[in-house]
């Protein structure tokens, strides 16, 4: 595993393009684009203000810059540097930005939610769409970016609207047996639209492209419900978390439940695996210590290692008392993700904070629990391979994959914690961001390991 030097960064603006091939990073008001290969800069574009957002087109031929403060929105070219194109939403101001799946239209959500505008940047055409929902996910496109998904609220009712992102056109309007729509998504196939209700109510209501509902699924009534919701990427399951500390599994063929998947503070069970990190001081010879100590001498009498053992079951994990006096309880499975194969599902349980659960999809059972010494920020699983890799806001980087998994030390000078990341399409590399920085970390091929 090799490292990058150190790049500056703002406001964790780091993306790969689709293609692979070039990384856009964030500076103040200054756009970075670099070759993924080399790190060498290609483009350095001066936006009119600091940039709060960066989205690539989907063909990674133009880059958008959202400045929200401003409700201005700047778009380049990698193709022609010279041009580039702006969008002032003006007095209406500006909350939201995104591209449109060909990658030649932009959203922009103005200020209160009052209403959708399209841009094209082909024809230079505007269309509105009204009535758009303020919530956490109210726009969801089909993975084949032929449909878009749009939560509406209109005369104190929650509303979806399809259309067809080719022109535009409305293809079906419907209400839906919602209090207050908290998300939606499409499953991959884009066959489905799950709809789900807000944390005070456990629904969720699975729509058909024509508008039909196929099923509804409540786990319980009188409790704070959902949380966080997941597609299998086959489509065969969806994976909803819920404040109660369980994930339950419904198929796709019945839509009914298949699985309850729990999570125990004590694990138990000889059949899984807890890999606990530890943490080692260096021992110090004392007759070889100088003073004042070398540069290298002092940064490596403070480091510590770290590394997975295999801890000795019942292992009781550490968890945290939510105060349920406040909104927003941290407790309830708030993280969860499937593997690009469909093997895995990882999850995190808000008031086990440190631990991380990965399940066995083909047995719906727990196959590993990986505990760390800090609260997990952020999982992803590798785009093309079932590993994960992990961070917690400290100077290593996590990793894990049916044979194992491993602790790496990021060789920086000064703070460098990890507070997210990002794969490459490929799978062979990451960027790691820190809140003012971020390094590339290359990974091992196939045709590495063979050589």
């Amino acid at each position: 595993m090799n490292f990058s030097e150190c790049f500056k960064l703002s406001g964790q603006l780091c993306k790969f393009s689709p293609d692979g091939k070039c990384l856009a990073s964030g500076v103040q008001y200054r756009l970075v684009v670099r070759s993924t290969e080399t790190l060498q800069i290609l483009q350095l574009f001066t936006c009119l203000d600091q940039i709060q957002h960066i989205e690539w087109s989907s063909d990674s031929l133009f880059i958008l810059c959202a400045m929200y403060k401003r409700g201005v929105v700047q778009v380049w070219s990698l193709e022609q540097p010279d041009w580039h194109c702006k969008i002032d939403e003006g007095s209406a101001g500006l909350v939201a930005s995104c591209w449109s799946p060909d990658g030649r239209h932009i959203l922009n959500t103005t200020e209160f939610h009052l209403r959708i505008t399209v841009w094209s940047l082909c024809t230079k055409s505007v269309s509105y769409i009204k009535y758009p929902k303020a919530c956490q996910q109210g726009i969801a496109f089909t993975k084949d970016g032929r449909y878009m998904a749009l939560a509406e609220r209109r005369d104190c009712k929650d509303y979806i609207s399809l259309f067809v992102c080719s022109d535009w056109q409305l293809l079906r309007h419907f209400d839906t047996e919602t209090q207050d729509i908290a998300g939606i998504e499409w499953a991959p196939n884009g066959c489905v639209l799950a709809v789900w209700d807000t944390c005070l109510e456990y629904k969720i209501l699975l729509y058909s492209l024509d508008g039909r509902l196929l099923s509804t699924y409540r786990a319980y009534e009188w409790s704070l419900g959902i949380k966080s919701v997941s597609w299998s990427p086959s489509s065969q399951f969806l994976a909803i978390g819920s404040y109660d500390e369980r994930v339950r599994i419904l198929n796709h063929v019945t839509w009914k439940k298949i699985a309850e998947l729990e999570h125990p503070v004590t694990v138990a069970s000889q059949r899984i695996v807890v890999y606990k990190e530890t943490e080692k001081s260096p021992a110090v010879e004392m007759d070889k210590l100088l003073f004042p100590p070398s540069k290298t001498a002092a940064s490596s009498l403070f480091s510590t290692k770290s590394k997975y053992e295999i801890a000795q079951l019942p292992v009781s994990l550490h968890h945290i008392k939510p105060a349920v006096d406040r909104a927003n309880p941290k407790i309830g499975v708030g993280m969860l993700a499937f593997s690009s194969d469909n093997c895995f599902l990882a999850t995190r349980n808000d008031n086990v904070p440190n631990t991380i659960w990965i399940w066995d999809m083909q047995k719906m059972k727990l196959f590993v629990v990986l505990e760390q010494l800090c609260p997990v920020q952020l999982f992803q699983w590798d785009p093309c391979r079932s590993r994960l890799a992990i961070c917690t806001a400290n100077s290593r980087v996590y990793l894990w994959s049916s044979a194992g998994c491993v602790s790496v030390q990021i060789p920086m000078e000064g703070d460098f914690q990890v507070v997210s990341l990002c794969w490459h399409s490929s799978g062979d590399s990451m960027a790691l961001i820190s809140k003012e920085n971020f390094c590339v970390c290359y990974l091992e091929t196939e045709a590495e390991k063979v050589k």
